[in-house]
């Protein structure tokens, strides 16, 4: 009995045999001979993600520098006109003064150098913000209000300084005065 006990080499060479109808596991040198080409493939995934994340990356950075440099260049000259724009104040109420004489050569003059103002201006992209109509916070500053009975709520009545764009940014609203409904006379005799 101890023959079946004992493992002869015909049995060995019947479990070692390729062909048998159950496959037999993968030994561990064969697992070992799969799993670098596995490996590299994985790892040739992992690199190409990562350049195409880098890229990716690269395109954004081209295009945001690209906007960055643009706006850059589009409104370079902000600082200088905000600087700028009390020096016009300051001529156009010069203006006003040599207004009462419009044929003398100083008034000539100054409105030649008002006209170059104007076209420097608008060359940089600075354009006056209009202040007619109704009031608008985001162009323009309430200084005071006045009562007013006829038209609406809100006009503006006057203005006091003048207000410019560049482009789409604002350099500084205008100062108007706003028109607002009278307030009601409260009786003399007492409160009411």
């Amino acid at each position: 009995m101890q023959a079946d006990n004992d493992p002869t080499p015909a049995a060995e060479a019947a479990d070692a045999t390729p062909f048998s109808q159950d496959a037999p596991a993968e030994t561990p040198e064969q697992a070992a001979a799969l799993d670098p080409w596995e490996e590299l493939e994985a790892e040739a995934a992992k690199w190409k993600e990562i350049s195409l994340r880098t890229a990716a990356e690269m395109d954004n950075l081209r295009k945001r520098t690209a906007r960055e440099r643009e706006e850059a260049i589009r409104y370079a000259n902000q600082r200088l006109l905000e600087d700028l724009l009390p020096v016009i104040d300051n001529f156009e109420m010069g203006m006003q003064a040599a207004s009462q004489d419009t044929s003398s050569m100083i008034y000539i003059g100054m409105d030649m150098v008002r006209r170059q103002l104007n076209d420097f201006l608008a060359g940089q992209g600075a354009e006056e913000i209009p202040a007619t109509g109704n009031f608008d916070p985001n162009l323009h500053e309430a200084v005071s209000q006045q009562d007013c009975a006829e038209g609406e709520e809100g006009r503006i009545l006057r203005v006091l300084r003048r207000g410019y764009r560049l482009r789409d940014r604002l350099l500084r609203p205008a100062s108007v005065v706003v028109s607002k409904f009278p307030t009601p006379a409260t009786p003399e005799g007492g409160e009411s």
